[in-house]
């Protein structure tokens, strides 16, 4: 096997690597978002999540990890759609939000004043 061929085999690996981590983690924030709704006593809508970053970053213990971030809908009413979002570092879920409603509210409230 050449130096080329070799390249080739663990570039292909890293890439399926990545491929594989990628769908736990799309899983693991699923897993999150339903969790944190269900604790809200809000819907989950479409039972996924949209990714919309993904860099390294540092855990508590100081590893490299990937940070990945998801989107995701909920809604409290079934007429109203907010966006939430879940962080995770490497499998680990460090933030989940899901007060776009409280904060939705607090502004109406506000402007009526």
């Amino acid at each position: 096997m050449t130096l080329v061929e070799l390249l080739v085999v663990l570039a292909l690996g890293a890439l399926v690597w990545f491929w594989f981590d990628s769908l736990k983690a799309r899983e693991a924030g699923i897993d999150a978002a339903r969790r944190a709704c269900l604790r809200e006593g809000v819907q989950f809508l479409d039972e996924t999540v949209v990714g919309h970053g993904l860099r390294f970053a540092r855990d508590e213990r100081g590893h490299a990890v990937l940070r990945r971030a998801f989107d995701f809908e909920y809604s409290v009413s079934g007429d109203d759609r907010y966006v939430g979002a879940v962080v995770l570092e490497g499998r680990e879920v460090v933030l989940v939000d899901v007060s776009a409603h409280r904060l939705a509210k607090r502004a109406v409230v506000v402007s009526l004043h």
